[in-house]
């Protein structure tokens, strides 16, 4: 691999010593102008390992995402399409498109088949249960109930298959606990804040009393921690369970669980995860806040890092309430602040690697160099655990091939379930996401590469 070739030898190391010090700078220089050269993604044979009809699919998915009115109307066209075709008919149309594209399957089998064939080309699952909630749609305990159990499986899967040495699951709190309770409680917290240890006694199932929520409230509350408990349970020293945020309006909520549950479950290992969405202004604070309790509360923290999904929701939202935007205003601010949390997390692993994790969840290529450079810098271990990096199920492969080429932990996104179960959280990836999408040229430009390639040798092969 072209980063151990350019570990320097013995001999390299005695010249280096015998240099000057501005001739150590420019050799150093050299050194990451090459790692940099190594994760270029320019390659198309990164998609050799791919069939002809993956090939033409990802092809023709990616060509239709270019077209922003069909991405954002892509709700409203499902829709039509099932109506006109019916369930039965819908399905045929769907399994071997979009949904094989971006999802893993339907049943263990199927998981497995997609799971191994990653397996084998150096990338790891994150199981995605693609179940969620907003506002308007709570569906009551019986549901939340049958939301657990599913992600209990979820972690039974992810476990019990031995896919990857350091399996990983995403979870979305909002399965387990009301949408409505956890904008009330952002709420609350905002006035008077809550000590951690009162949400770890009501996961113990102690009885517990919430000043502000009334005693409906309070119930559901408690079933919400014993479920997302029973998880963490199930998980602790098996499978790391990273917790999505959301929107902003319930995400201070989101998080005061989430670091609950890291007190209790991560005193001796990094198994609970909390996200941070490089998109808000106040995310650098969030992150330094989290640091800050996690080196006073005596427990280790896991962090994936995001740019963020629901820019548009977020500023229609704040322009409706006449609140200021909590967006960053430009791409490239978004980029700084991604960059530099980015950073302040590598440093802190280099000191040290067994208190804090990170993946980092991006589709960009300058942030996925600009870490590689700096691991090699810190000297972070490629595949030691305390680093990874993360992309989404069919997307980005030129990016996940590459790093898992060149010895990196990678993770894919892994979504699974029946065409009805997934469809929901199909259309709203492909919503948030949609800037990702409408910026997949290079992507399909190497695929089409790729395509090229197999048809000059085809008609070689012929003539």
């Amino acid at each position: 691999m072209m980063c151990s070739r350019l570990r320097p030898t013995l001999p390299h190391l005695f010249s280096l010593r015998m240099m000057s010090a501005g001739d150590t700078r420019i050799v150093a220089a050299k050194h990451r102008d090459l790692l940099s050269a190594a994760l270029a993604f320019e390659d198309p044979s990164a998609f050799r390992v791919k069939s002809w009809g993956e090939l033409l699919r990802a092809l023709g998915i990616f060509h239709f995402c270019s077209f922003p009115v069909l991405v954002n109307n892509c709700g409203k066209l499902m829709s039509i399409a099932r109506t006109l075709l019916g369930k039965r008919g819908f399905s045929l149309l769907l399994r071997p498109t979009v949904y094989a594209q971006f999802v893993a399957g339907e049943n263990e089998r199927e998981i497995s088949q997609s799971i191994e064939k990653m397996s084998l080309l150096g990338l790891r699952p994150m199981l995605a249960v693609p179940i969620e909630e907003d506002l308007g749609e709570s569906t009551g305990e019986k549901r939340y109930d049958d939301n657990m159990e599913a992600m209990l499986e979820c972690v039974r899967m992810s476990h019990s298959k031995a896919w990857s040495k350091d399996p990983m699951m995403q979870l979305k709190i909002t399965a387990l606990l009301s949408p409505e309770l956890c904008v009330k409680l952002t709420t609350l917290t905002a006035q008077r804040p809550c000590d951690l240890d009162l949400l770890v006694r009501g996961m113990n199932g102690e009885p517990i009393s919430f000043p502000g929520l009334n005693e409906n409230e309070v119930a559901h509350f408690q079933c919400g921690l014993k479920r997302l408990n029973k998880i963490a349970e199930a998980s602790v020293n098996k499978v790391r369970v990273l917790v999505d945020a959301e929107y902003t309006y319930m995400n201070p909520a989101l998080s005061l669980v989430t670091m609950a549950m890291m007190k209790k479950f991560n005193k001796d290992g990094v198994w609970i995860w909390n996200t941070y969405q490089c998109y808000l202004k106040e995310s650098r604070s969030l992150l330094l806040e989290a640091l800050r309790l996690c080196k006073s509360e005596d427990f280790c923290l896991g962090v994936k890092l995001v740019r963020g999904a629901y820019m548009d929701k977020e500023r229609k939202l704040a322009e409706k309430k006449g609140r200021p935007d909590p967006i960053y205003q430009c791409w490239e601010d978004t980029n700084d602040s991604y960059n530099g949390s980015l950073n302040v997390m590598l440093e802190i692993i280099a000191q040290k690697p067994e208190h804090y994790r990170i993946i980092i969840a991006t589709h960009n290529e300058e942030s996925v160099r600009r870490a590689a450079k700096r691991m090699e810098e810190l000297r972070i271990d490629k595949d030691g655990g305390s680093v990874c990096f993360g992309q989404l199920l069919g997307m980005c492969d030129h990016v996940s091939l590459t790093l898992a080429k060149e010895g990196y932990a990678v993770y894919k996104s892994v979504p699974y379930g029946s065409v009805d179960d997934t469809l929901p959280y199909l259309v709203r990836r492909a919503q948030e996401n949609r800037t990702v999408l409408q910026g997949i040229r290079k992507e399909r430009d190497l695929l089409k590469q790729e395509l090229s390639r197999r048809l000059r040798l085809s008609l070689r092969g012929s003539s």
